[in-house]
C-alpha cells in the first residue's frame, strides 16, 4: 500500500484561516470582508473624522494571557461605538484624546493594527494586536501566509545614514520584512512589509519613515 501523500503547508494554513471566521451569505448577495492592516496615518484620520468613539478590551489578549501588553485597545467609532457600547462589558465611550493616547501606548507596545475592511466601506473598528495572543496573526506569521491579510496603503522606508544599527525594528516587526546580517545595518524587504508602522515608532534613531507604498 502506498503512503498517503503529505498536505502541503500552504494547503494545510489556507484551510485553517478560510475556516476562521464563520459567514452567513444571502442568497444573490456579494459580501466581501478582507482582514487588512490598518497603518498608523489611517489609524489617526479614522480618530479624526469619528464623532463617537468607543475603546474596550482585546478579548484575544485577556484570554490568551500570553504578555504583557495592554488590553484596552479595541477602538470603534460612531454607529458602531454605541452599539459595543451598549453591549459588550468593558467597552466606553471615550474622547478622542482617551482614543489617542490608547494608540501611542498600544504603538509604544510594538501592537499591529488589523481590522475587516468590508468592501470598499470605511473601517469602523480596529485593535491592537500582537502574535502571542491573537490568533490570526500568530498563524500569518507561522505559516507566512501573505494571502490571508491585505497590506495597508503605506510601507516602511528605511535610512540607513540615520540608522544606529540596534536592530529594533527586526525584533519588532510581525511579518519578517526586516532582517540583521549582525554585520551591516538592517535589511527591509519591501515585499513583506504591511505597513503597520510599528517599526517607525519604535526607531530610537528615527531612521524608518512610513510612505505611500505607490512611491516606494
Amino acid at each position: 500500500m502506498t503512503d498517503p501523500v503529505p498536505e502541503r503547508p500552504s494547503e494545510r494554513v489556507a484551510e485553517i484561516v478560510d475556516g476562521y471566521v464563520a459567514r452567513t451569505i444571502p442568497i444573490h448577495v456579494d459580501v466581501r470582508a478582507e482582514q487588512t492592516v490598518v497603518s498608523e496615518p489611517e489609524a489617526d484620520a479614522i480618530l479624526e473624522r469619528a464623532e463617537t468613539i468607543a475603546l474596550g478590551p482585546c478579548g484575544c489578549r485577556r484570554d490568551a494571557g500570553n504578555c504583557d501588553a495592554p488590553i484596552d485597545v479595541c477602538l470603534a467609532i460612531d454607529v458602531d461605538a454605541q452599539d459595543l457600547a451598549g453591549e459588550f462589558e468593558g467597552f466606553r465611550i471615550v474622547s478622542r484624546a482617551e482614543a489617542e493616547a490608547a494608540l501611542r501606548t498600544s504603538r509604544a507596545a510594538g501592537l499591529v493594527h488589523l481590522a475587516y475592511r468590508r468592501g470598499d466601506s470605511p473601517v469602523t473598528q480596529f485593535c491592537s494586536c500582537c502574535s502571542c495572543c491573537c490568533w490570526f496573526l500568530d498563524r500569518l506569521k507561522a505559516f507566512d501566509y501573505h494571502e490571508a491579510i491585505v497590506e495597508s496603503n503605506y510601507v516602511a522606508r528605511h535610512d540607513a545614514d540615520a540608522c544606529i544599527g540596534c536592530g529594533t525594528c527586526v525584533d519588532r516587526c510581525h511579518f519578517g520584512a526586516w532582517t540583521n546580517d549582525a554585520v551591516s545595518a538592517p535589511h527591509l524587504a519591501i515585499e513583506r512589509c504591511f505597513g503597520c508602522g510599528v517599526c517607525a515608532a519604535s526607531c530610537p534613531a528615527d531612521a524608518i519613515a512610513l510612505v505611500p507604498r505607490l512611491e516606494a
